[in-house]
């Protein structure tokens, strides 16, 4: 399994809008600033986003984007998933019943089932308030602030 840019992205712009949550909206541009990420893909990455419910945006001047509900009710799963779609290891534990002509006799599913299990338990089981809250860039030097590849 691998994590596209986008699934990426959009959990770092989702952990953004939770350090920075309060009352008003974020900007775009704000974002894009603090994450080294183009303004263009943070709408591809919005609209997605907004779609499935998790932002809430207003237009307009003092527009922008914030989270729906409070960053301890999002996972990390849940925002992958939107972006990623199914976080399965194979594909026939990708489908809700697993229509695998060979199932019965694979010497190799229960071992897929148990790593899909620890994968999403651990998505599932780590919230956005924990990754916002795991990380500080306070005091950082700018070469520690500059935009990675995760």
């Amino acid at each position: 399994m691998r994590i596209s840019t986008r699934g990426r992205y959009a959990l770092r712009f989702m952990i953004d809008l939770a350090r920075h949550d309060g009352p008003e909206y974020t900007t775009l541009r704000d974002v894009s600033e603090r994450q080294g990420i183009s303004v263009k893909y943070l709408e591809q990455i919005t609209s997605l986003l907004s779609k499935f419910g998790l932002l809430l945006s207003v237009r307009g001047p003092s527009g922008g984007y914030k989270l729906a509900r409070k960053p301890e009710e999002y996972t990390a799963g849940e925002i992958l998933r939107v972006t990623e779609g199914d976080m399965a290891p194979v594909a026939c534990l990708a489908e809700q019943v697993n229509s695998c002509p060979r199932k019965a006799a694979c010497p190799t599913l229960s071992f897929w089932e148990g790593l899909d299990k620890v994968i999403n338990d651990y998505l599932d089981g780590t919230t956005l308030k924990d990754l916002a809250e795991s990380f500080s860039d306070e005091g950082a030097s700018p070469e520690e602030s500059a935009p990675c590849n995760s």
